[in-house]
């Protein structure tokens, strides 16, 4: 019989059955299409070997005049800046307590018991003590003046921490620590941390007066999951953490200080006290405030928009003499989030979206209604690729250039019919413009944190699938030539190599069924003809090409046989025999990336049994 060439059609499509997406792929793992060939995605290393604390949400990047460059890192404990190596903590004060923390412990115990009356923190805050002094044993006045994260909070006046020496190790007290540090102790309280899991709702009265939308759960901004808007005021960071105040970080204040709140800055009026979310509008200058305080309230309106003077972040009175202003949508309940693009910011409610622009004096910006009927899944669950927004709905794909559209997906089911709701506010969206793609990440049904990726090539219009835990990304820019990605508390560079932080990727694409005359026979597979083109730095790189086969098409798929596809590898002599098959073409190789080509197969048919 004469050799049987197999093309199969670019992107992955799971909308079918097993058999109607014949001349498909099927499935896929670290894998995209390119030219409409599927090869291994590019690999990740370790971008420094130092960690961070909590769980990354947000990450920007941005340089200053000076030619320094930045990379916000925004975890639900902390809010840091890297630069080089270096992560700086600038994560803001929220109390300072002054002469006013007494200390005891217990002897043959590493707990120690602060007293402060309404300290106001809660479980995993953090608080830096300076100016005790020893309690006499272990508990050396070293030992006491540190950063400590808040282990427990038994009452509004006490919490507790685990004593360590300056190296981070666990020191115990002795019969000899009975003092209380003296009586000039000072804490420097850092802001409430938030949660890296979403609750949804802690019961009634745990959260301020007024603040969720009508109908919802009262939670405390304690006890929400922790999502962070980043964005560079000029050289500076403007930062919310949702539901909080808008804070400031001035870079001529050098790494070393720490982000205030608007409020603190020397001639401040009436900034919001607290948002959802903070937009710096490049072209003109305005710092705008989603989901905050009205003007003259300090209760949050959710569906509040305010913005301060031009070129002056700190000026949100409305005067004849400034351009500070506001104005409340009308369609929703609440306000998600906001992303800009060239021409405009885009605003989505729980049930519209708006598009913002900035027209001038007299109205500064006018806010029209582009929808209703649709909204977003998550904060984050947007992105711009070359002016065009993408975003994920509770059940769809959209585009929005002008337009709202909904995206042909062919793994549309794949995706929402396995999927976590409860963690939803966890979906971020990426870019990686190198391979003009945009994806999802969010977490599968079975699991609360990120594990599963969606990936849609915008350029060739196919969606490919995979399995990776990431919880912030970027897309190349100023600080890097590669995207770069959080997870397991390191930043990443991503399309390094083809290795996961020097261990092996499982990469693999497979087939849908395919078979010979619409399956009236039963066909038998004898040789297998690859293509592919190894592209890694392995001296003896190597695929796994596996024949799996059904009786019918109900029928279970067995791994009929497998052949090794090295550089060398002309025929692989192979024994296969079903009414319908399938090719699944895989490796778990270091150094080893590829990209294949057509298959031929020596395949005749076998009878009709």
């Amino acid at each position: 019989m004469p050799l049987v060439r197999y093309t199969f059609n670019p992107g992955i499509n799971k909308e079918g059955t097993d058999y109607s997406n014949e001349g498909g792929w099927n499935d896929s793992n670290f894998i995209r299409f390119r030219a409409g060939r599927p090869e291994k995605i590019g690999g990740w290393e370790k971008r420094n070997p130092t960690t961070f604390t909590g769980t990354a949400r947000k990450l920007l990047q941005w340089s200053a005049l000076d030619s320094d460059k930045f990379i916000a890192v925004a975890t639900h404990k902390k809010l840091y800046i890297l630069q080089g190596d270096a992560y700086y903590d600038i994560t803001p004060i929220r109390k300072t307590s002054t002469n006013s923390i007494t200390f005891s412990a217990t002897n043959g115990s590493s707990i120690i018991t602060a007293t402060d009356s309404s300290h106001g923190a809660v479980q995993g805050d953090f608080v830096t003590i300076s100016g005790a002094v020893s309690l006499g044993g272990n508990i050396t006045a070293n030992v006491l003046n540190q950063e400590y994260e808040i282990a427990t909070v038994p009452t509004a006046n006490t919490y507790t921490f685990v004593a360590k020496n300056t190296s981070g190790v666990t020191v115990t007290a002795n019969s000899s620590d009975s003092g209380n540090g003296g009586s000039g102790v000072d804490g420097s309280y850092q802001i409430n941390v938030g949660l890296d899991t979403f609750v949804d709702g802690v019961g009634f009265g745990s959260g301020a007066w007024s603040e969720g939308s009508w109908g919802s759960s009262a939670t405390g901004f304690s006890s929400q999951l922790r999502l962070w808007s980043l964005d560079n005021y000029g050289e500076d960071l403007v930062s919310c953490g949702r539901f909080d105040a808008i804070y400031y970080w001035d870079k001529s204040d050098g790494l070393t200080t720490r982000a205030i709140p608007l409020a603190s800055i020397s001639g401040a009026s009436n900034p919001p006290s607290k948002a959802l979310q903070v937009i710096v509008s490049e072209k003109d200058k305005h710092l705008i405030a989603l989901g905050c305080n009205p003007y003259g309230s300090s209760d949050i309106d959710f569906m509040q928009i305010r913005w301060s003077d031009q070129a002056n972040a700190s000026d949100w009175t409305p005067k004849t003499t400034n351009s500070a202003g506001d104005v409340r949508l009308s369609s929703g309940s609440t306000i998600i989030t906001g992303l800009k693009t060239r021409q405009e910011i885009v605003i989505w409610t729980d049930t519209s979206i708006y598009s913002m622009r900035f027209v001038g004096d007299p109205y500064v910006f006018s806010v029209d209604l582009i929808t209703e009927g649709v909204s977003i899944m998550s904060p984050n669950a947007m992105i711009n690729a070359n002016n065009i927004v993408y975003f994920m709905d509770q059940d769809n794909f959209y585009v929005y250039s002008g337009g709202i559209q909904t995206m042909p997906c062919s793994v549309r089911a794949y995706v929402f019919e396995d999927f976590n709701n409860g963690q939803a506010y966890k979906i971020f969206a990426t870019r990686n413009a190198q391979f003009n793609e945009v994806s999802w990440f969010y977490c599968s049904a079975s699991s609360n944190e990120i594990d599963r990726y969606v990936t849609f090539n915008y350029l060739e219009k196919n969606w490919t699938i995979g399995q990776l835990s990431r919880t912030a990304w970027l897309d190349s820019g100023v600080t890097s030539r590669n995207p770069i990605a959080t997870a397991n508390n390191y930043i990443y560079n991503h399309e390094i190599g083809y290795d996961d932080d020097g261990s092996a990727m499982n990469a693999y694409v497979e087939s849908a069924d395919f078979d010979i005359d619409d399956g009236d026979h039963f066909s038998f597979i004898r040789r297998l003809i690859p293509d592919i083109k190894f592209i890694g730095s392995s001296t003896e790189p190597e695929v796994t090409y596996t024949l799996k086969t059904r009786s019918s098409s109900s029928g279970s798929l067995v791994s009929a046989t497998t052949a090794s596809v090295g550089n060398t590898t002309e025929i692989s002599n192979v024994r296969a025999r079903g009414r319908q098959m399938r090719l699944r073409i895989e490796n778990t190789d270091s150094n080893n990336g590829w990209r294949l080509g057509d298959v031929r197969l020596d395949v005749r048919p076998d009878g009709r049994r």
